[in-house]
């Protein structure tokens, strides 16, 4: 892995499962960065460290609810005043949709903007004015290939990723004087459990694996992949299986590809 992450201090939200556990172990294992683990899962997140085998003096957690979104500034102050500096944000938290874009109740379509965006950029925003006063630093969104295009069952979900995109692209060039950069990554299928934690169109979990989730790209491979897209300062990077194939057919043949995710198993 990249030295790039050395003597940094790095914030992670969603840390507790997924791809943000793996992003934990990978830098545990590889660096001798610092890292603050957020999640809504308290206990959770002090097991991740321990799994990773992160020393005391490496890690805090953090507990934050990204839909507590007015909250974002005392979080941030919080970790500053532990750590001194947040050298790397890694917006990672977030949740996904499983359901017909006319059988959702407009509150979960909130919800899923409130938390996959509102949360997302309120949190940035804490953390921007302490990365301008260290001179610089670097903020990471994991979005979706569903930030490039939409497909069925995930229309709320697919909003609020296209938001993402418009956010931090225009704050990308906003920043660029102030030495901060902004990486966007788009995962496709991996093996995660973001299909069982998804929610339907009245606000329950889904609760069950969809078979291309199970079927994509092992977790672990993937956070190698972010991580080195990240230490080469990516705009933006998507990661996965053939489906990434969707993102050049918006650009090139926006007509085929909307044949295509008529007729695609997206479950």
């Amino acid at each position: 892995m990249s030295n790039y992450f050395n003597d940094k201090t790095i914030w992670i939200t969603g840390a507790s499962s997924g791809i943000g556990e793996a992003l934990v172990k990978e830098l545990a294992k590889n660096t001798n960065a610092k890292i603050i683990l957020s999640s809504r899962k308290e206990e959770l997140l002090y097991t991740v460290a321990e799994e990773a085998g992160l020393t005391v003096d490496r890690y805090t957690v953090m507990p934050m609810d990204l839909a507590d979104y007015k909250n974002m500034p005392d979080v941030a102050a919080k970790v500053v005043e532990q750590f001194g500096k947040v050298d790397i944000l890694i917006n990672n938290a977030g949740l996904s949709q499983r359901s017909l874009a006319m059988e959702t109740d407009i509150e979960v379509d909130k919800h899923l903007m409130d938390v996959d965006f509102i949360g997302t950029i309120a949190l940035t925003k804490a953390v921007v004015p302490y990365m301008i006063k260290n001179g610089g630093g670097q903020i990471t969104v994991v979005s979706s290939l569903m930030g490039v295009f939409g497909a069925p069952m995930r229309s709320g979900y697919a909003a609020a990723k296209h938001a993402l995109h418009g956010f931090f692209d225009a704050l990308r060039a906003e920043l660029y004087d102030d030495n901060i950069s902004v990486t966007i990554i788009c995962p496709g299928f991996i093996q995660t459990h973001i299909s069982i934690h998804a929610v339907t169109g009245n606000g329950s979990l889904q609760g069950t694996m969809d078979d291309a989730t199970m079927k994509g790209m092992p977790v672990n491979v993937f956070a190698r992949k972010m991580l080195s897209a990240i230490a080469k300062k990516k705009n933006q990077k998507s990661i996965g299986g053939k489906e990434v194939m969707g993102v050049y057919l918006k650009r090139f043949f926006p007509a085929l590809l909307a044949r295509i995710i008529r007729k695609a198993k997206v479950v």
